[in-house]
């Protein structure tokens, strides 16, 4: 017994050892990032822009962790253009080498970048552009550059866009699980991949229109820069014009096959330098530390920007899915802030929980009583997404966002199926003669479907008088456009569902002038847990995300695609206010 008691207190010490190493390490690390936070800005210097990991449009990180320098996600849209701003402004800064390959971040997302890159060589400052491999994402933010060039052997892809969507029909009838469906009568696209093998053409038509929408808005921004017709464009893509580097090329999409060395042989040509000479770099993730310390705009009053990004959920909300805690928290602290004069809500959903998106409508419309309130569209304002932006004063979209997707549906699993292939029997007891409405294990009954519809319909009504109150529109108006169609961002314009194509930056100056606005201040919400505190209250996530990477790398990218999309689809609760399929636009 003394053996075991010693042995217990020996292995309690190591934990108490090592949790304490733990925090020191932690902390070493912290006090070592932020001392290397001085960063030195040398004159005839290039930024050097490239992005590596996945684009938010704001991780909301407090300045004031002293672990951000360890527990570094990357930088928000938000970051990203002002440091953009700040180099544009900044004397040492001569030009900008852009290296970005594989982008991850929306279309919309890139827009805006691209558009801050222009703005920076209307300065008078030079952008330049390198890579391996371009895809047609990487391209469309690189075909911005005074010039841009491609590896000798590289590869490059530009063939227009497509979409593609998983239908599940097949799979639930061998599998024996399968999502029961409840959706509007008219909403003929909803959930359709659980209801059909194959694509209706009702579907196939709305995202052959999306994609050509969104593609031509593409062309046209790259047509202006490369000084090539749209036209042309098309023929390239039809022709496969760019599938090899001599080819893009001649085809005038770039201007020269280099390689690295070669390329800051230019660089250095550019800047003046001799032969060998050492150009100056600053890495964007250096610079930002730099601008963050910045404020372009300042002022006693303030412009409150929230950001709500990433699918609706009950509960409080993070920088990865929308809850009415967090970003309802955040506009009642705008709203009874009287330094705050206007409020600009961010949005970037595929919708989600009917119920949520309801309450942050509602919070909204009260701080519209008091304060004017325009609302930017990102990538994707979809259903839930759209449904809290609607009370806006004024709503901005990029022509790349995609817009509306105004239905409703719900999803329910059930395994009946499976259980009675494998010899499960499920038998209830109830007090009441409602009091069993539904079992996983047993067919839905007509009785429960029929409530559930009625909840879908009474939702969908409201839906369409919350957009018809917010727009200005007559119910049956709205309802013509609505039925989960989507649309993209210049649709959205000609169709009454947004006021203006714009940029985030362009609601900040609209909601500046409602308010009579010429000096201010912005300030960001919400405010999530610090790094350190999330990594300590989510262990556990670190071993998830690990073992969901194994799973991709084993997979591969298709599969645990499907996997992941079949998941969220099982976790879904409640009436949903959602896009109806998962769009993989490439």
């Amino acid at each position: 017994m003394k053996f075991l008691r010693n042995l217990l207190a020996a292995i309690l010490g190591c934990l108490i050892a090592f949790g304490i190493l733990f925090v020191m390490f932690f902390i070493f690390t912290a006090l070592l990032g932020s001392a290397n936070d001085g960063v030195q800005v040398k004159d005839n210097s290039i930024l050097e822009l490239s992005f590596s990991g996945p684009i938010y449009d704001y991780v909301g990180k407090d300045d004031s962790d002293p672990f951000a320098s360890f527990f570094d996600e990357g930088a928000g849209l938000d970051e990203i253009l002002h440091t953009l701003e700040v180099a544009q402004q900044d004397n040492k800064i001569m030009g900008i080498s852009l290296k970005t390959s594989f982008l991850l971040a929306g279309i919309a997302q890139s827009q805006e970048i691209r558009k801050a890159l222009a703005d920076f060589k209307a300065n008078g400052k030079f952008v330049y552009a390198h890579a391996d491999f371009y895809t047609q994402k990487d391209y469309y933010l690189a075909s911005v550059a005074d010039s841009l060039f491609l590896t000798p052997e590289g590869a490059m892809d530009f063939k227009g866009l497509a979409s593609e969507v998983l239908y599940y029909k097949d799979l639930q009838e061998k599998s024996g699980i399968k999502m029961e469906v409840i959706r509007h009568g008219k909403y003929k696209s909803a959930v359709e991949p659980f209801l059909s093998d194959t694509m209706s053409d009702e579907n196939r038509a709305q995202i052959q229109e999306l994609i050509t929408s969104l593609w031509s808005s593409l062309l046209e921004d790259i047509s202006e820069s490369r000084n090539i017709s749209v036209d042309d464009l098309n023929t390239i893509a039809d022709t496969l014009g760019a599938r090899l580097p001599r080819y893009a090329v001649a085809s005038g999409l770039i201007d020269g096959n280099l390689y690295k060395d070669e390329y800051e042989q230019l660089l250095r040509d550019q800047l003046g330098l001799g032969d060998g000479e050492k150009i100056n770099y600053v890495r964007f993730d250096d610079y930002r530390k730099v601008a963050k310390n910045k404020n372009l705009k300042s002022g006693t009053d303030k412009i409150a920007v929230i950001y709500a990004q990433g699918e609706i959920y009950y509960g409080e909300g993070d920088k990865d899915f929308i809850g009415q805690g967090s970003i309802n928290k955040a506009l009642k602290k705008a709203r009874e802030n009287d330094n705050i004069k206007a409020i600009v809500l961010r949005v970037n959903s595929p919708g989600g929980n009917a119920l949520t998106a309801d309450l942050i409508w509602r919070e909204l419309k009260l701080t519209k009583q008091e304060k004017p309130v325009v609302v930017s569209f990102g990538n994707l304002a979809a259903s839930g997404g759209y449904y809290i932006g609607v009370v806006g004063d004024k709503i901005f979209a990029e022509p790349t966002t995609i817009t509306g997707s105004i239905g409703v549906f719900g999803t329910i699993p059930n395994v009946h199926g499976l259980a009675t292939d494998i010899g499960i029997n499920a038998e209830q007891v109830g007090t009441n003669k409602n009091s069993i409405d539904y079992s996983v294990f047993e067919p839905m009954t007509d009785a429960f479907r029929a409530t559930v519809q009625e909840g879908i319909e009474q939702t969908y009504d409201t839906f369409l008088e919350r957009v018809a109150e917010g727009r200005g529109m007559t119910v049956a108006d709205v309802d013509a456009v609505a039925q989960g169609r989507v649309w993209s961002g210049v649709d959205a314009l000609r169709l009454g569902l947004v006021d203006e194509l714009g940029s985030l930056d362009d609601a900040i100056k609209a909601a500046a002038e409602l308010a009579d606005l010429s000096n201010y201040g912005i300030r960001k919400y919400p405010r999530y847990k610090s790094d350190f505190e999330q990594f300590m209250a989510n262990f556990s996530s670190a071993k998830t995300a690990m073992g969901e990477a194994f799973v991709k790398e084993q997979v591969g990218d298709d599969a645990y695609r499907l996997l992941r999309e079949f998941k969220q689809m099982t976790q879904q609760e409640g009436i949903q206010v959602r896009i109806p399929y998962s769009l993989n636009i490439k």
